[in-house]
């Protein structure tokens, strides 16, 4: 199967060559960090686009550039396969699927379907890094709390791409603090790092280039799958300001506050993190449809959770749908047309942040009550059978009253008994008395 999408991908890249312009884009800040060049003052590829990560990824690009760019586009399919291999097995890791996790058919098919995902399409497309960044948040996360360095490596991936970093405030707000400032360290080493080896281009990026969303690219293009591209396309207006902001702070408390009960009432830190990574995707001021590669854990997570309930399957599969239908390629995008849509449109050019929305306040509505199974993260099956026995084991267990009665009882039973012994002690020596002589 696996085989199959590889040659239907060869096939589309036959009738439509993939742009893999991203790919690109870090090969010339892998040459400018080698060189010494202007970083952020290069532009590449006919939309000419500019560098836009921080110094740090720039260094980690530099052995992009021993490859030359047709063999390395080869690579960075090949890679991209096998990192999506690995995310839907971190996934099933996570989400208790322990099982599919280890088997190594069930995770090829799976790596087959999940390329037709759209944002993950899109990521082979672009050539981007996007199943490398939420792999390393993924594993990293996905240890036990107390696990040497845990955090750190999600610092990293925040100094390579800047929105990784609401996963620190994540840890911080569940209470394992350590984890968080190993996230803070992490992310300090990775500027340190950068600015050790590019001091000028370290100042420019985090006092001036940061800040220049416009630099990414256009905000109310089908494009962006954030709120903010939603709310600019609703509005017909591209720079929606102050109509952004204000939503935009509302989403990203609601949404830590849906990933702090999720984690606090149900145990369910994969949950947790996945309402964190929607909240990071729904609050960036852009999120390409490539960025959404979450879905795949989301999936995952929905899949291990549908079995008796029909409801369930149902909700999995329009989840499915949302992610593979590419309804916002199909509605007319072409010039200015993402700012003239009609309101029947509009939900068709922007899937994703309403899809993150309705989740977020799902599971808020969800966790509204504290869950009878505390903490546990593993297979649903299971989590229902320790439940119980834990309920029958509470049932056998007596009370304190019950306790005491019996402890009562007893006692009033050993000196009974030991009266009778006295009483028949004392009967045996009357009859038991020496004759005379």
């Amino acid at each position: 199967m696996l085989l199959v999408s590889f040659v239907g991908l060869w096939v589309l890249y036959e009738v439509q060559p993939l742009p893999m312009s991203d790919i690109a884009v870090y090969r010339a800040e892998g040459e400018a960090a080698a060189s010494g060049g202007d970083l952020y003052g290069f532009t590449v590829t006919k939309w000419d686009l500019p560098a836009t990560y921080p110094p740090f990824a720039a260094l980690l690009f530099i052995p992009t550039t021993w490859l030359s760019l047709g063999t390395l586009k080869i690579v960075c399919v090949l890679v991209n396969a096998g990192l999506l291999a690995l995310l839907i097995h971190l996934s099933c890791q996570a989400t208790g699927v322990r099982r599919a996790a280890h088997t190594a058919p069930a995770v090829l098919a799976a790596t087959a379907l999940g390329l037709w995902l759209e944002p993950v399409f899109q990521t082979f497309v672009f050539g981007q890094v996007n199943l490398a960044l939420t792999c390393l948040v993924l594993w990293d996360l996905g240890r036990p709390d107390g696990a040497r360095g845990k955090g750190f490596a999600t610092g990293v991936a925040a100094g390579i791409k800047l929105t990784p970093a609401i996963f620190a405030v994540y840890l911080f707000i569940t209470g394992r603090v350590k984890a968080a400032f190993s996230a803070l360290a992490g992310f300090l080493v990775s500027v340190l790092l950068g600015w050790l080896v590019l001091p000028d281009a370290s100042v420019e990026f985090w006092t001036r280039r940061m800040f220049e969303t416009d630099r990414v690219g256009k905000v109310w293009i089908v494009d962006n799958q954030s709120l903010q591209g939603l709310i600019s396309r609703v509005l017909h207006n591209p720079e929606p300001g102050l109509l952004w902001a204000v939503p935009a702070l509302l989403t990203a408390a609601a949404g830590l506050y849906a990933a702090r009960r999720v984690y606090l009432r149900r145990g369910l830190d994969t949950w947790g993190v996945l309402c964190t990574a929607m909240t990071a995707l729904l609050v960036s001021p852009i999120s390409w449809s490539h960025h959404w590669v979450w879905c795949v854990p989301l999936l995952i997570g929905l899949a291990a959770r549908v079995r008796r309930h029909p409801w369930r399957r149902a909700l999995l599969a329009a989840v499915t749908l949302a992610f593979t239908a590419r309804t916002m390629w199909i509605v007319p995008h072409h010039g200015e047309l993402d700012l003239h849509f009609s309101w029947w449109q509009q939900p068709l050019a922007a899937p994703y942040p309403l899809l993150g929305l309705a989740l977020l306040a799902a599971l808020i509505w969800w966790t509204r009550r504290t869950g009878n199974v505390p903490g546990g993260e593993g297979e649903p099956g299971k989590q229902r059978k320790q439940g119980k026995s834990r309920v029958s084991a509470r049932r056998r267990i007596p009370s304190p009253r019950a306790d005491q009665d019996l402890t009562a009882r007893t006692a009033q039973t050993a000196r009974t008994n030991q009266t009778a012994r006295i009483n028949q002690t004392a009967r045996t020596a009357r009859t038991a008395r020496p004759r005379t002589a």
